[in-house]
C-alpha cells in the first residue's frame, strides 16, 4: 500500500527540514586496507581474498599506509582538522556480507575531525555544509539477491555473497545536522556529494563512480516544528548511489514524514531503502544508535600517529581544487554560466579540458562532447568517458576541419566511425576516402545540375528570395557525397543566379 505524502511546498512551509549525509568514498589503492589482496571492480566473485579479508582465525591486519595518506589528503581538501593521534575500533554487528561479524572503523578518535565544504548552487549562492568527521574504515562484501525484482531482497528465494569488496578502504564523510537549507535542501545535498566526487577525483584518491558502488551515501532526514525546536526523529536511507537518487530521497522523506506528523503520528527511527523503480523509500530495520554497535579499540591495531609536519608535507601535494578550477576554466574558455553548467552536468569538464590542451578550441570541444558524443552515450546508456573516443581524437577532427580537410558533415561521420571502433580520425578518413572536394569544376557541374532540376527554385533565387537556397545546397551535397565545401557551393550558386 502506498504511503500518504504531503506536497513538498506545503511540507516546507509547515516544517523545518534537517538533513545529514554519510558519504562513503572507496579509495583506489592497489590493495585492501588491512591486507595485500588486490581489488578491481567486476572481478570474478570471491577471487580477490586473503585470510585477513575473510576474517579467518589467527589472521592479523596491517594498515595500508597509502590509504591513510589518501584519507589525510581528502580530509585536508574538506578543511578537516587532522588529528595527530587516531585509532581504529571494532564496530560489532552481523551482516552476511561482513565476514568478521565486525567492521574495523574509527569511533571517538577519527583521523579527520571537524571540517566543512562550501557548495555553489545554480542561482550562484554558496551554502556551507558542516562536516563532523571523515574517518577510515573497511568496506563490506556485496549481496546479490536472486529471484526478486531488480535484484531486491523482497521476493528473492536466495542470496549470493561476493567477498571481493570486503576490506577495501573507505573514507566515511559524516556531516553535522545541516540546518537552514529550506526549499533548497535537495539541491544542496546533491551539490555537496557532487563536489566530494569531484574533489576525490582531482586528488586521484577514488574513481568516484556511483554506478559502480565505489561512492554512495546514507541519507538522513528529519523534520521539526520550527528552526528553534529540537531536532526531530530521523530516518536513514541507506546506500543511495546516484545524485538524483539522493535528491529524490530527501524530497520523498520530507513529504512522507510531513504527512505522518500532520496526522499526529510519530516518525519511526529506522533505516530505509531507495527504490529507483517506484521512486519511493521503503522501511528496513529499526535504526541502531552508536552504543548498540559496542565500539571498542581494535586490539590488533596500534594507534595511528600523524605528526603535524607530515600533515603539512601532505598538504603541499594537494592539486587545484575543483571549484577554483571550474571558475578559472570558465573564464579562460569564455563559457556562459548555462554553458558551463551543461558541461558539469554531463561530467565533461576533464574531457573538454584535455581536448583543449590537445590543441582544439574550447567551443569546438564543447560542441562535440555535448553533441554527437553525448547522444551516442545516451543511446548506449553509458557515461561519455566510457565511450571509445579520446580527447586527442576529437582534437584531431577539429584540426582537420580547421585545415580544410573535413567539413562539418564529414566530421560528424568521422566521429561516428570512431565511436564504432573503426580507428583514429586519420585511419577513418583514409579508409572511407572522406575529404573535401577541391575540384571547383566538379562542384560547379553539380550546381548546374541541381539548378536545372529545380527551375522554380532558380526563379525564386533570381527574384531575390534566398529561402530556397538550401534545396540546391542539399542537392549538391548529396551529389558530391557530402564532400563539397558548403561555402564554395553557396558562392557558385550566387554566381549562377546573378549571371
Amino acid at each position: 500500500m502506498s504511503e500518504k505524502l504531503m506536497k513538498f511546498s506545503e511540507a516546507i512551509k509547515r516544517f523545518d527540514p534537517v538533513f545529514g549525509l554519510e558519504v562513503h568514498v572507496e579509495l583506489n589503492t592497489n590493495t585492501k586496507l588491512f591486507c595485500p589482496a588486490h581489488y578491481e571492480f567486476g572481478g570474478d566473485p570471491n577471487t580477490e581474498l586473503t585470510p585477513v579479508s575473510l576474517g579467518l582465525p589467527g589472521s592479523l591486519p596491517v594498515v595500508n599506509k597509502q590509504a591513510v595518506i589518501n584519507a589525510v589528503r581528502l580530509g585536508l581538501a574538506l578543511h578537516c582538522h587532522v588529528n595527530e593521534w587516531s585509532q581504529f575500533a571494532r564496530k560489532n554487528y552481523f551482516y552476511p556480507d561482513m565476514p568478521r561479524d565486525y567492521q574495523i572503523s574509527q569511533f571517538d578518535k577519527p583521523t579527520n575531525g571537524e571540517g566543512y565544504l562550501d557548495v555553489e548552487l545554480e542561482d550562484g549562492t554558496t551554502f556551507r555544509v558542516p562536516i563532523e568527521r571523515a574517518h577510515i574504515e573497511d568496506d563490506a562484501g556485496k549481496n546479490t539477491h536472486i529471484g526478486g525484482a531488480d535484484g531486491r531482497i523482497e521476493g528473492a528465494d536466495h542470496s549470493l555473497v561476493d567477498y571481493n569488496r570486503a576490506g577495501v578502504p573507505l573514507i566515511e564523510i559524516v556531516t553535522k545536522p545541516v540546518i537552514g537549507a529550506g526549499e533548497h535542501i535537495a539541491e544542496i545535498a546533491g551539490a555537496y556529494v557532487k563536489e566530494i566526487r569531484d574533489i576525490a577525483r582531482a586528488l586521484n584518491v577514488s574513481n568516484g563512480r556511483l554506478e559502480q558502488g565505489n561512492m554512495r551515501a546514507d541519507v538522513n532526514v528529519s523534520l521539526r516544528e520550527s528552526p528553534d525546536a529540537p531536532l526531530g526523529t530521523r530516518s536513514e536511507t541507506k546506500n543511495v548511489n546516484s545524485f538524483r537518487g539522493i535528491e529524490k530521497t530527501i524530497i520523498y522523506e520530507i513529504r512522507r514524514q510531513a504527512a505522518i506528523l500532520a496526522d499526529g503520528g510519530e516518525v519511526l527511527q529506522e533505516t530505509r531503502h531507495w527504490d529507483e523503480a517506484t521512486q519511493t523509500t521503503a522501511g528496513g530495520r529499526v535504526k541502531s544508535d552508536a552504543n548498540d554497535y559496542r565500539y571498542f579499540p581494535d586490539p590488533d591495531l596500534i594507534m595511528l600517529h600523524i605528526p603535524p609536519e607530515q600533515v603539512e608535507e601532505i598538504r603541499a601535494t594537494l592539486p587545484e581544487m575543483p571549484s577554483h578550477r571550474k571558475h578559472r576554466l570558465q573564464e579562460e574558455w569564455g563559457f556562459s554560466d548555462l554553458e558551463m553548467r551543461d558541461v558539469l552536468n554531463a561530467n565533461a569538464l576533464d574531457l573538454i579540458d584535455s581536448t583543449v590542451q590537445a590543441g582544439a578550441s574550447a567551443a569546438g570541444s564543447r560542441k562535440w562532447w555535448l553533441g554527437e558524443i553525448m547522444r551516442e552515450a545516451n543511446e548506449r546508456e553509458v557515461s561519455i568517458e566510457d565511450l571509445p573516443i579520446t580527447p586527442e581524437n576529437v582534437a584531431e577532427v577539429e584540426k582537420m576541419i580547421a585545415d580544410g580537410k573535413l567539413n562539418n558533415k564529414l566530421a560528424k561521420q568521422t566521429i561516428s566511425a570512431i565511436l564504432q571502433g573503426e580507428g583514429t580520425p586519420s585511419e577513418v578518413v583514409e579508409k572511407h576516402g572522406w575529404k573535401i572536394m577541391n575540384d571547383d569544376s566538379a562542384i560547379e557541374k553539380a550546381v548546374d545540375e541541381a539548378l536545372a532540376a529545380n527551375p522554380d527554385v532558380l526563379d525564386a533565387l533570381k527574384s531575390g528570395n534566398m529561402k530556397p537556397m538550401g534545396v540546391i545546397i542539399g542537392a549538391v551535397m548529396r551529389a558530391t557525397h557530402g564532400q563539397a565545401d558548403a561555402k564554395t557551393v553557396s558562392s557558385l550558386i550566387m554566381k549562377k543566379v546573378r549571371s
